[in-house]
C-alpha cells in the first residue's frame, strides 16, 4: 500500500541558485509523495560558489505565513532550517507553540556550505532553549554539534565515529527526542550517521553507514536529508525507517546529481525516486 501523502511545512530560508533550502526541500518532499507548503524566513542571494546576500523577511510575515497554512492546509511535520536570527527563532516557536502536537525536524542550519555564516552568533542559544526542546529530531551535522557542544560547555572532540555516539547523548539533554549526528565531515572511505534517542530511560544508538561518494555535487546534502525525514514521518513511518529511507534518497541524488555550476554544485533530486 502506497503511504499517505504527508504535507510538511517547510519553514526556511530560499536559495536563488535552488539547490538548497526551500527549492532543494520541495524538491526533497514532492520526489518523495509528500506534499510541502513554506513559510519563508529569508532571501539568499547565491548560486554554487556562495552565499553573497541576504534579505530578511519580517517576523511577523513569517508567522502569518506559517499560521495560515497550518489552519488551513494543516500539516503532519514541520521541517526547519535557515533561521539566521534570534528573533526569527522565537517567532517560530511562539507558533509552535499552538501546535504543540506537529512533529518537529529540525535541521540547525548555521554555515553554508561555501562558508558563509546562516546563523547570527547571538542566536545559537535561542536556538538551543526555544526550538531545539521542542523537536522529535534534530540533524547537526560535526561543526554544527561542535558549536552546539562548545555553546553547551562541551569540548567534546569529534574525530572519529566512536566520538559520535558521546556527542549524541549530550545534545539530548537540550531536549529534543532524538539526535542524528551527521558525519560527512570525518574523513573516510565511508559516511557513518548515529541517530541517538532515548528507550526506556536508556540512550540507544543507532548506525547508519554508506560508501562516500567523491563529489563536489553535494549542495543542500542536509536540506535533502532532513526534508526527506519529516516527509517520512509526515507519512507515518517509524523514525528510524524514515532516516534510512531519506539517506537512501540523498545518496540516489547526489549520484543523479546534474554537474551544474562552478562550485558545490546542486543534487539530482527529482532525477530518482525512492519508495
Amino acid at each position: 500500500m502506497p503511504p499517505k501523502i504527508g504535507r510538511v511545512l517547510i519553514v526556511a530560508g530560499s536559495d536563488s541558485g535552488g539547490g538548497a533550502g526551500i527549492q532543494g526541500d520541495i524538491k526533497t518532499v514532492t520526489a518523495l509523495g509528500g506534499y510541502a507548503a513554506t513559510a519563508i524566513t529569508a532571501l539568499t542571494a547565491q548560486n554554487t560558489e556562495g552565499v553573497f546576500g541576504i534579505h530578511e523577511v519580517p517576523d511577523d510575515f513569517i508567522a502569518l505565513q506559517m499560521r495560515l497554512v497550518l489552519d488551513d492546509i494543516g500539516a503532519d511535520a514541520i521541517k526547519t532550517g535557515m533561521l539566521h536570527k534570534a528573533s526569527v527563532i522565537n517567532t517560530i516557536a511562539d507558533v509552535l507553540a499552538d501546535y504543540p502536537d506537529i512533529p518537529l525536524i529540525l535541521d540547525p542550519v548555521m554555515v553554508a556550505k561555501g562558508g558563509a555564516p546562516l546563523l547570527q552568533p547571538d542566536a545559537v542559544k535561542v536556538l538551543m532553549e526555544r526550538l531545539i526542546p521542542r523537536a522529535t529530531l534534530i540533524t547537526p551535522n560535526i561543526p554544527e554539534a561542535a558549536l552546539l557542544l562548545r555553546t553547551m560547555g562541551c569540548n567534546l572532540q569529534l574525530a572519529e565515529c566512536r566520538d559520535m555516539e558521546a556527542a549524541g547523548k549530550k545534545l539530548l539533554e537540550l531536549g529534543p527526542q532524538a539526535v542524528l549526528l551527521k558525519g560527512g565531515h570525518l574523513v573516510s572511505d565511508e559516511v557513518t550517521d548515529i541517530l541517538a534517542m532515548y528507550q526506556d530511560s536508556l540512550t540507544s544508538y543507532c548506525a547508519y553507514t554508506s560508501p562516500r561518494i567523491v563529489t563536489r555535487h553535494t549542495h543542500g546534502t542536509g536540506c535533502a536529508l532532513a526534508s526527506a525525514i519529516a516527509t517520512g514521518i509526515a507519512q507515518d513511518l517509524p523514525l528510524e525507517d524514515a532516516i534510512a529511507r531519506a539517506r537512501n534518497y540523498v545518496a540516489e541524488a547526489i549520484r543523479t546529481a546534474p554537474g551544474l555550476g562552478k562550485g558545490h554544485g546542486p543534487l539530482g533530486h527529482g532525477n530518482t525516486i525512492i519508495s
